[in-house]
């Protein structure tokens, strides 16, 4: 047993003063534990590799409901998933119609010169009769909140494309070495 600690034999119990000193000591310890995790924010880190219509929606939902219940969000945009930040591309991403076993056109019919366009039309009336916000209404909602969506520099790069030609608000010029950090530092790490 500590010193501090009364022995089963020992009736004196520790004095108020004691008390308060053991009480003051947790408290600094637990504000020394908070001070270390920073402001107790929690955060959500995402990375979006697909442009196409159905898959421009996972990150754009998930980034905006986690910046509702508080999360410092951040959506990194590479490859084709750059589209959706595209101020141009994001207005005509497109549903893909073959190998998606969901549509509700075969393969073989899928395959046809036009379809993804059909299937396309069919999903955005879909979006519209539900009153299901667009993806520009998603950019915009999401950028009000404070997510912060990153374009891909050797994206940008690569498919030759200019940082003005993007939502007002994309963080561009943005490497793999500061999303692998960042995503490092996320309590919360998706791929999509």
């Amino acid at each position: 047993m500590s010193a501090d600690t009364p022995s089963p034999g020992d009736d004196a119990a520790p004095s108020r003063a004691e008390l308060q000193a053991r009480v003051e000591e947790l408290e600094e310890k637990i504000a020394n534990v908070e001070a270390e995790a920073g402001t107790g924010q929690q955060k959500m880190s995402i990375i979006a590799t697909k442009g196409t219509l159905d898959m421009a929606y996972p990150p754009l939902i998930l980034a905006s409901t986690a910046a509702a219940f508080g999360y410092e969000v951040t959506v990194f945009h590479t490859f084709w998933g750059l589209d959706i930040l595209h101020e141009e591309h994001s207005k005509n991403l497109q549903l893909s119609s073959v190998g998606n076993p969901n549509m509700p056109v075969p393969n073989a019919i899928a395959a046809l010169p036009g379809m993804d366009k059909v299937t396309t039309k069919m999903m955005e009336k879909r979006i519209d009769d539900n009153d299901t916000a667009t993806i520009e209404e998603l950019i915009e909602t999401s950028l009000d909140m404070g997510v912060e969506f990153q374009a891909c520099q050797m994206t940008i790069d690569l498919l030759d494309y200019d940082e003005d030609d993007f939502h007002d608000g994309v963080t561009t010029g943005v490497g793999a070495a500061t999303a692998v950090q960042d995503m490092a530092e996320a309590d919360i790490q998706l791929l999509m």
